[in-house]
């Protein structure tokens, strides 16, 4: 079994498209949850990032404390750790897997936030679903605190976007001990 199977991947690995099977899937075309149980524990990372486009004047807003809704990029942070500590209950097949340690990074520009998520873990299998969760919430959380002063006369939102989540860092070790 690849050991990247809960992920899927590329180049013939287990879950992929171009593989001789796909792991989430039974012979019947049943879904099933990837059996991890005999792969040895390793020591995991992945970092995913993302950002959020929005106007100069609410990002100085954000900047400034002074979104009527709070403080945006402590709820943010609070939003994406808890998105990455329950991303098993959200994502169908997705293992519950021992969450180690989350860091979460802001970059704030003139027009947009850019969040980055980190997410350490040892187990049988790995945490980018969990980054990818964590930017993914963090930054709809940054836009339901910000949306009064995005929402323009006719109710919508036409400089607001959520863009280029990516996976931009994955790491396997053998796990010490």
């Amino acid at each position: 079994m690849s050991d990247e199977g809960r992920e899927g991947g590329t180049g013939g690995e287990e879950g992929s498209v171009d593989g001789d099977e796909l792991t989430h899937t039974t012979a019947d075309g049943d879904v099933q949850m990837v059996d991890v149980g005999d792969k040895p524990d390793s020591s995991r990372r992945a970092v995913a990032r993302g950002e959020i486009r929005l106007t100069p004047e609410t990002v100085a807003a954000v900047q400034a404390d002074a979104v009527e809704k709070g403080d945006v990029l402590a709820t943010a942070r609070i939003g994406a750790v808890q998105a990455v500590k329950h991303t098993w209950e959200t994502i169908p097949m997705c293992h519950q897997i021992p969450i180690t340690n989350v860091d979460t990074e802001f970059s704030v520009g003139d027009d947009r936030i850019e969040l980055t998520v980190a997410v350490e873990t040892t187990g049988k299998t790995g945490c980018e679903m969990e980054a990818l969760e964590g930017v993914t919430t963090g930054l709809n959380t940054v836009w339901d605190m910000v949306k009064a002063a995005e929402k323009d006369a006719d109710g919508g939102y036409p400089d607001t976007r959520i863009a280029d989540v990516a996976v931009v860092e994955k790491r396997k070790e053998p796990a010490d001990g």
